[in-house]
């Protein structure tokens, strides 16, 4: 996350990228205080030519700059950023190639030589990298440019021609893409076929079972179709592994396990360097599945791979957190060794595809386990990706598997003796169950269940700000998040802000996710559908006021899909069935209090406390709320706290059944098992390192 922008940063910190950009491209600028939110808003000619002034001034001071390499970078970095309105791609296109232009002029001795060609990696196999190809898209093109800088950094002579053509950038205004633009694969798919919108696929496949390193067809006779939530065509058929392919599963892992855990830490962790490299080439066809299969906008599923990337990259350095050693005495050593457990499983849930799967397959192989992992069978595909994925990288055989299907997969899971932990994600219901059947077979569980998210909004808080978090939180991934923020607690004369809200929230785009533009796409499924169309009536039943009303909204483009558009409920009371249960969808449900202290006891009282959050810019109410609140996870002005992997998720209450956490060193603690050696060698006793001339006297 520190590659983005401060804004998107704070909003968006869980579900990755925000909605409002157009997939695979730019970013919504960060809005300063007091602006207007006008989403799709066409930026006048004087506003591009403030900013053509301001590309200019940042040029030149790169002259200045020129002999600190580092600061050059960065602001090439910055510049080249998504975080630009689509009608400035122009601009961008513009610079890399004027950048690139210039730089081959001046160097021509290393014109398209070899070194020159593979420069930004070796995953273009030869071809010219994107850089010199106008097909790809800005994004990957600034991506390669940003490597090649960091090998080649741009002499102070380059950029002064720079500055000087850009001026031109008026004269190639033809240049920049349509609005409509469907995004293009990234070049790390390149020769990979994977499809960019919602009618092109031909025929659908069958998900095959991952057994010792091989994709296995299943001979099973019961297959489970997942549907594009957009438009219901069926994608993929997920068989509903059979029991001899599930112990076969288990089989390949065990077979596995003495030689992984006798693997040392350094060649794990290399494999884990080589998985970070292979996600970021195919971040692309990964986001494309999730798109597909689960319906979230292309943006939003690149930042599900995004977040389970970021624990890949935290594993590559966890070798200070396997053990610790003291002197305890003269000559004696007491030492704490982490050991892996064995096979371990993990069940992952429909709503992040690829980043529930990368909370648990880096952290626990990593630390010397076998892992067996059931992906959704709503959304398989971002999971069958990552094995082939991981293979790749150079995880031996045996050492990672998957198996498919519902209920029958996960209580082999629960009672296969030779599985000795299990992480879960998703529902009450099924976490409660998986929790009890599987530690009363003596494993370890780790369970995340639901949630009920609350934001407090604070009178004195800054208006602007708040309101576009809490509308990018509610209603981002169509509200299907666990740390979605569901609930708006209105302090005093706040509740004044909700019509504002309200506005906003009418204007974020609901459409297919590939769609130029989208804010969020649809829910899961029919079923989903019904459900929260059912909460939202039973809030107006109950007295609440539908200050929106999402429900009957279909896109004329994808009449069939299960589109529930933002909600917003006003004057909900903790009585109501809408607050008591986890909504799911894009619902927000508001609820007015007097103080400070009615917000806290109303949060205190409710039974989850995955996460929290306040609007204020006092820093007293902000310390006050962070000290008596008590859910896990707290954001000051950040609508979504979920950290980062150095440290842990940490939901409490209801929200959560087991001890430890996932990833960071909650992860390594639940996947490991401690060793405690106290050893005494005295260093009088050490072999002499010379021989003795002394006439012996045997006293």
């Amino acid at each position: 996350m520190n590659n983005l922008p401060q804004r998107v940063e704070q909003t968006y910190a869980f579900g990755g990228a925000p909605q409002g950009g157009p997939p695979g491209g730019p970013l919504p600028p960060r809005q300063p205080a007091g602006a207007q939110f006008v989403p799709g808003q066409e930026k006048s000619n004087d506003h591009n030519e403030r900013e053509m002034e301001e590309l200019k001034r940042s040029v030149m001071r790169y002259k200045q700059q020129s002999k600190k390499q580092k600061k050059v970078i960065e602001e090439v970095d910055r510049l080249l950023r998504c975080e630009v309105y689509p009608d400035r791609q122009g601009k961008r296109a513009f610079f890399i190639e004027s950048l690139l232009e210039v730089f081959l002029s001046e160097h021509p001795d290393k014109k398209r030589t070899a070194e020159e060609l593979r420069v930004a990696d070796e995953v273009w196999d030869g071809e010219e990298p994107p850089i010199f190809k106008t097909s790809y898209n800005m994004a990957t093109r600034s991506i390669a440019l940003r490597r090649l800088l960091n090998t080649r950094p741009l002499a102070s002579a380059t950029l002064r021609t720079v500055s000087r053509r850009s001026q031109q950038y008026r004269s190639i205004s033809s240049t920049m893409p349509s609005q409509g633009a469907v995004p293009q694969p990234s070049a790390g798919t390149a020769g990979i076929s994977y499809p960019m919108d919602h009618f092109s696929l031909d025929q659908p496949t069958s998900t095959k079972n991952f057994l010792n390193n091989q994709m296995v067809e299943s001979k099973t006779d019961k297959w489970i179709d997942v549907n594009d939530p957009a438009t219901q065509q069926v994608v993929t058929r997920v068989p509903e592994t059979t029991s001899e392919e599930l112990k076969a599963a288990v089989d390949s892992a065990q077979k596995a396990f003495p030689g992984w855990r006798n693997t040392s830490i350094i060649k794990r962790q290399q494999i884990m360097f080589n998985l970070v490299h292979l996600i970021r080439k195919n971040m692309d066809r990964l986001a494309a599945s999730i798109t597909l299969e689960q319906g979230k906008t292309f943006a939003d599923a690149k930042g599900d791979v995004l977040r389970g990337l970021q624990v890949v990259e935290s594993c590559v350095n966890i070798q200070s957190l396997m053990g610790e050693s003291v002197e305890v005495s003269t000559d004696m050593d007491t030492y704490s060794i982490r050991e892996p457990l064995g096979v371990v499983a993990a069940i992952a849930p429909f709503n992040f595809p690829a980043m529930i799967p990368l909370w648990c397959l880096p952290v626990a192989v990593v630390t010397g386990n076998c892992l067996v992992l059931k992906p959704s069978e709503r959304d398989p595909g971002a999971a069958m990706i990552i094995a082939e994925l991981a293979k790749e990288a150079g995880l031996p055989d045996g050492v990672f598997n998957i198996v498919h299907g519902t209920h029958k997969t996960v209580d082999f899971i629960l009672d296969e003796p030779r599985i000795k932990a299990i992480s879960f994600v998703g529902s009450d219901k099924a976490g409660e169950y998986i929790y009890r059947r599987g530690t009363a077979n003596g494993k370890r569980v780790q369970a995340n269940l639901g949630a009920k998210n609350h934001g407090v909004l604070m009178p004195d808080a800054n208006k602007n700000h708040a309101l576009n978090a809490i509308a990018g939180a509610a209603f981002g991934a169509a509200g299907q998040r666990c740390m979605a923020l569901s609930t708006l607690v209105c302090v005093g004369e706040a509740k004044n802000w909700l019509p504002d809200l309200v506005e906003r929230a009418k204007a974020l785009k609901v459409t297919g996710g590939f769609e130029q533009g989208a804010d969020l796409g649809p829910v899961i499924s029919p079923h989903a559908k019904t459900r929260i169309e059912g909460l939202i009536q039973s809030g107006v039943d109950e007295g609440a006021e539908l200050m929106l009303d999402g429900r009957g909204f279909k896109p004329d483009k994808y009449p069939k899909g299960n589109w529930v558009a933002p909600t917003i409920l006003g004057g909900v009371r903790t009585d109501m069935q809408c607050y008591q249960q986890e909504v799911f969808g894009p619902v927000l449900v508001c609820l007015n209090v007097d103080t400070l202290d009615d917000a806290i006891e109303l949060i205190n009282n409710n039974k989850y406390g995955n996460g929290t959050a306040i609007f204020t810019q006092s820093g007293a109410t902000a310390r006050r709320f962070q000290k008596d609140i008590e859910a896990g996870q707290v954001g000051i002005n950040v609508p979504i706290p979920v950290p980062l992997p150095l440290f842990s998720f940490t939901g409490n209450k209801g929200s959560i059944l087991g001890d430890l956490n996932f990833y960071g060193k909650g992860g390594i603690q639940f996947y490991t098992q401690l060793k405690t050696v106290t050893a005494l060698w005295k260093h009088e006793d050490a072999v002499a390192t010379r021989a003795n001339v002394e006439m012996p006297t045997h006293n």
